[in-house]
Order: C-alpha cells, then structure tokens, then sequence
C-alpha cells in the first residue's frame, strides 16, 4: 500500500500548489478579485471532492464499477492538466516581464495561457465526446509469393483492445462497430485481445451484440493482458481461473473460437493457411502465458520455419519483436495492445503518439527479416475501446481489412 499512499500524496501537494498559484494570480490581476477568487476556489473545491471520492471507491474490487471512477478522474485530468499549462505558461512571462521591464509580456503571457490552456481542456473532452466514437476503417494489402493463388483477394478483418467496461451496459457503440465490420463483408474475423478491462461480468451484456460478428470462415481471437482477471484482487486463485473460463464460455457462446497457443488450417480447395494464436506474452508486468512452439508444434509437414504462408495472432507487439522475429518466418502477425495510447498527431505524412517512446512497433505496419532473410510483417492495430482515460485523439477506433495478394498470380 506504500506506493498509492505516496502517489496520493504527491498529486494532492501538486494540486495544492497549482491552486495556490492560480488563487493569488487571480487576486493580483483581477479588479473584481474577491469575487473572482471565490468562484475559483468553488470550482476548485469541486475538483477536490472529484479526486477525494476517486482515491476513496475501491478499484480493483470486481463487484464495483470502474466507470465512477474513471470519470471522475477523468475530469480532474483535464481540468489539471489545462491548469498546469496555465501556471507554466505565465510563470515564463512573468520571468520574462522582470528580465525585460516590459509590462506587456505580461498581459501576452494571460492571452496565450488562456488559448492553449482552453485548447487542451476542449480538445481532450472532444476527444471523449466524439474522438472515441468516430470510426476508421484502414485498408491493408499483404502481398507474398507465398500465399496461393486460391486466397488471393482474401478479406481479413483485424479489430483490437475493445475493453468493453469502460462502456458499463451501453451497447451502442459497439453495435455500430460490429455493423460496421460486417458492412465489409469479411471472409474471416480476427479479434486480437482485450475484450475486458478488469472482470468477465464487463462482456455479459455485450454478448448479443457481438454474436452478430459474421464471417465465412469465422471469428477467431486470443486473449490480452486484461483477459485474465489480473488488475482486480480476488479472495483466491481458483476464482480468478473460474473468471478466465467464464470468459471462454462466453466467447464460445458468441461463435468465437480461441486460439490459445493452438492453430487451424484455412483452407481454399487444395489449398491452406495456417492461423496461429497464442495467448499474451509481454514485457513485465504482464505475463508470458504465450507459446509459439506449442501453438504450432513442428511435425513431418510443418514448423515454424515451414515453406507455408503463416499469420499469427498475438496481442501484444513485443512478442513480435523479441521472439517471432528470432524464431519463425512468419509472414504476417497481428498484434494490438498499444492503444497508440489514444493520441496520434498528423501534419501530412509526419505523424507521432506518444506510445512511440514505449513501442518501437506502436501502429500500422512494420518489417523485419526472419534470421534466414525472409521478409516478415507486423500489424498493429490500435484498438477501438480504452482503458483508463475514455478519450481517443488523432486515433480513432480502429478496423484493419487486410487483402491477401498472391503476386505470384499478377
């Protein structure tokens, strides 16, 4: 408990600190300065009470909601995070006012504090309003020698990370969502991890919905970080198991099939295409439950270096990176996870998110060369729900239709 408790401590001395500045920064530079300070301090006290009552209701109890929470928190984020660049913002023109004797950087100082402080403050809320709600279909061709004619023109559809309680029982969105994959009329589905945030209970009332997913060769998927009940306490392990079969079960009651660390044969006439799947495997803290050698096990016709075209899904990146680039040749693995942390600034063709500093391999796609030379892809998909903030910037909730391009058949 050593680490919350400093963390509470350390935001609620920033907190005072920021308030403290804006208080008399308000008092000094306003005519009307009582009157102003006290709605400052009201709007203040609100905030307080959000962050009081956030740090109070427990978070990692599977029987509350997170949505309280999550909200709460949210709206002191934005407010903060607006303040902060207030307080960042005029204390440099009050410093460049006392180096140059110029009273007018002061008052530029208040003008562009108030711009871009307001900016951020309604650019994160539309993100929250309509920025996680805007849907991006993204076309992808895969092209190799290897994949048989049969399968050239062959419509995969990548959907990731749909965390489904941050939405509570509101089916809306991902109603529209699945209409939405459906309108492209896949001939398989390919679901990457992350249905849930916490606690299988977040996927019951979404069961319907997402049993409308159709595909003619399917729906498929493995499991993500937050799959297996790891960010909630639970009185045993035995129900935190029960918790990771229940969501199994559900799957298998949508139609879905889980390939956890196991593989099946697409097949066109004589022709075939080994899906493979593996359960999370991540950096630490999250765990390494996934195993490419047992998902698609070497046998007298295949192995993991096998002349075959192979796609692998496998929910976090990394795993890409740091083992199936090493170990295999497969052409095409499908990964999610990154979220692109919700934030993608674009300017043309430049474009940047701050996920970049965690992930080499963050959004879209990315090529590697197998240890034999072979020409290896990762997509990564940014996912259509959110954990944590409910806001998506510059990365809209994502559908990825990948089609297959035999070039041996141009």
């Amino acid at each position: 408990m050593r680490v919350p408790v400093i963390a509470i401590l350390v935001v609620s001395l920033i907190t005072i600190l920021a308030d403290t500045y804006i208080y008399f920064y308000v008092r000094n530079r306003s005519r009307r300065g009582k009157r102003h300070t006290r709605i400052y301090a009201a709007t203040a006290a609100v905030c307080w009470l959000f962050l009081i009552v956030a740090f109070c209701l427990p978070r990692r109890n599977g029987d509350s909601s997170i949505l309280p929470v999550m909200w709460m928190l949210y709206a002191y984020l934005t407010v903060y995070i607006s303040k902060f660049i207030f307080i960042l913002v005029t204390a440099a023109a009050m410093v460049s006012r006392i180096w140059t004797k110029n009273k007018r950087h002061s008052t530029a100082g208040l003008i562009v504090a108030l711009v871009l402080s307001l900016t951020v403050f309604f650019t994160l809320w539309w993100g929250t309003i309509w920025g996680r709600r805007k849907i991006q279909v993204t076309q992808y061709t895969m092209a190799s020698p290897k994949i048989p004619k049969s399968f050239d023109g062959y419509r995969i559809v990548q959907f990731s990370d749909i965390h489904l309680g941050t939405w509570g029982n509101d089916t809306t969105f991902v109603s529209r969502f699945v209409d939405s994959i459906n309108a492209v009329k896949p001939d398989i589905i390919l679901f990457t991890g992350d249905i849930v945030n916490r606690n299988t209970s977040e996927l019951k009332p979404f069961i319907h919905t997402l049993s409308r997913l159709h595909a003619t060769d399917g729906v498929y998927g493995v499991l993500g970080n937050h799959d297996y009940g790891l960010y909630q306490e639970w009185d045993s392990e035995n129900g935190r198991l029960e918790n990771c079969r229940l969501l199994e079960q559900y799957q298998q009651q949508m139609g879905w099939e889980m390939l956890n660390n196991a593989h099946v044969f697409l097949t066109r006439g004589t022709d075939s295409i080994p899906l493979i799947g593996v359960e999370n495997w991540g950096e630490y803290p999250f765990g390494e439950y996934g195993r490419l050698d047992e998902a698609y096990p070497e046998t007298a016709s295949t192995n993991l270096n096998d002349i075959r075209f192979k796609i692998l899904m496998s929910h976090n990146p990394e795993h890409w990176r740091q083992v199936v680039v090493k170990s295999s040749n497969i052409d095409l693995t499908l990964t999610g996870h990154t979220h692109a942390m919700q934030m993608i600034f674009k300017i043309g063709s430049w474009r940047w998110s701050p996920s970049q500093l965690k992930y080499e391999e963050w959004a879209g796609d990315f090529h590697k060369n197998s240890l034999k030379g072979e020409p290896m892809t990762c997509y990564v998909n940014i996912g259509c729900g959110e954990v944590g903030l409910p806001y998506r910037i510059g990365a809209a909730p994502e559908i990825t239709v990948i089609t297959l391009s035999s070039t041996a058949a141009k």
